[in-house]
């Protein structure tokens, strides 16, 4: 029977699920590809808890680049992190013709054009469904399922950090201070918590996205990102007023000026699905020309998810292992010289509709002056909630919720607004998308 020998790079959380899926599942594997799939050997620098978890069946070793440059391993499965290491550990073995596996979206979206050119050059695979939304399998949906399909856009929940977060202010009423705490100590967040909270690993899983369903080089370094560390309590629970929920989400659109990459808070209306995903979980919404809107959810982290797409991966490596390339489906699912190198428009040039709360004077005029300012910016009201003021004090909220226009006209408007002697401090925006068609 045909034989893959795999070298796995960490045996973490991850790597210790992908090492626990392929023995649990072998003989499942095994009928499913007509070949065995072998862990041969295992890299980490805790060298007695590699050989605990695979119970010394493996060659363990401190040295990843032992594994990458074993002649007898056929595929590197690398789950190390980072995108310095990593890099060179994944160019070795590409050099040496090996097939690799990755779960790095760090590493893809800034040197995913290098790494897949290298591939390309010597004839192998780099599959990376595990880079983005954990057990979900949205890269093979784009690449494969989609295929038929002119992608006009992608939204996701794609981070499930900043979701628990967001889920429990919603539910509990707490601000984003009181809830960071509890997200570590259940171990949602990391003790530095800086790339999930602003908005930068649900940024690099987008990078990923946006150029699978548009045909396009990854531009991780133009995409527009902004967290939650600033959101505000009241502005949840003002949007669930209005039938919204606040939700960090990555958004690319094809335009006809370029594309939309961009991750940010975002109002969406509380029917739609993905506006009830909560908790840890992930989900992300396509829409296709032909098929319309489609959800895709699930676990965006953990252990034996990851590990889901990881196996996943070997399978398609050992069901084309031998291959030509021309066999094989694309990295980015185009091919390489069809990929159009499309320009990332500038956070000031998307469209959007949204959502603005102001700290006004209660007092009569005011609110004609803040119309008039959004009106002489062609910018429509749809809908407008004013607070009213608590005991003892002279000003309220306002709640604004506009329909669609340009960034820079907003902020124009906004910074007109400002200026009004009744406005007290900043105006608080907020950006929604309707996620229906």
């Amino acid at each position: 029977m045909k034989q893959l020998n795999v070298g796995l790079l960490g045996i973490g959380t991850v790597g210790g699920g992908t090492y626990t899926v392929l023995t649990r599942n072998a003989e499942e594997i095994t009928r499913r590809t007509g070949c065995k799939i072998n862990v041969i050997q295992v890299a980490d620098r805790n060298v007695d808890y590699a050989k605990k978890v695979t119970s010394g069946k493996v060659d363990v070793t401190d040295d990843a680049f032992a594994v990458v440059n074993n002649p007898q391993v056929d595929v590197v499965v690398e789950l190390i992190g980072g995108y310095t290491v990593a890099k060179e550990l994944v160019l070795q073995a590409i050099a040496n013709k090996k097939h690799v596996v990755t779960a790095n979206k760090a590493l893809l979206a800034l040197y995913g054009n290098e790494i897949f050119a290298a591939a390309k050059a010597n004839n192998v695979i780099v599959a990376f469904e595990a880079a983005v939304a954990g057990g979900i399998p949205i890269i093979k949906a784009l690449r494969e399922g989609l295929g038929a399909n002119r992608i006009e856009w992608v939204a996701g929940i794609i981070n499930g950090t900043t979701n628990f977060i967001l889920t429990e202010m919603r539910e509990k009423g707490l601000a984003y201070q009181d809830v960071i705490g509890e997200a570590q100590r259940l171990g949602y967040a990391e003790a530095d918590p800086t790339f999930d909270v602003e908005g930068v690993d649900a940024a690099h899983k987008l990078t990923i996205m946006s150029a699978i369903a548009f045909g396009m080089p990854l531009k991780f370094n133009e995409a527009y990102t902004e967290g939650i560390t600033k959101l505000q309590q009241a502005d949840i629970k003002y949007a669930e007023e209005l039938g919204y929920r606040v939700k960090l989400l990555g958004i690319t659109k094809r335009t006809d000026k370029g594309v939309e990459l961009r991750v940010h808070p975002t109002l969406i209306p509380e029917k739609r699905l993905v506006a009830n995903v909560n908790g840890a979980m992930n989900a992300v919404v396509v829409k296709g020309d032909a098929v319309g809107p489609t959800l895709y959810y699930g676990a965006g982290a953990g252990a034996e998810p990851t590990a889901s797409a990881v196996v996943a991966d070997l399978l398609d490596i050992a069901r084309l292992s031998g291959a030509d390339a021309s066999q094989h489906v694309p990295y980015l699912g185009f091919q390489a010289d069809a990929v159009n190198d499309l320009p990332v428009l500038p956070i000031s040039e998307i469209h959007s509709a949204y959502y603005l709360r102001l700290r006004a004077s209660d007092k009569p005029g005011v609110l004609a002056g803040v119309t008039k300012i959004l009106a002489d910016k062609n910018i429509s009201i749809d809908a407008m909630l004013q607070k009213e003021p608590d005991d003892n004090e002279t000003e309220a909220d306002i709640i604004i919720l506009t329909h669609i226009t340009q960034e820079k006209n907003m902020d124009a408007a906004i910074a007109a607004i400002e200026a009004l002697p009744a406005i007290s401090g900043k105006v608080t925006k907020l950006r929604m998308e309707e996620l229906g068609k």
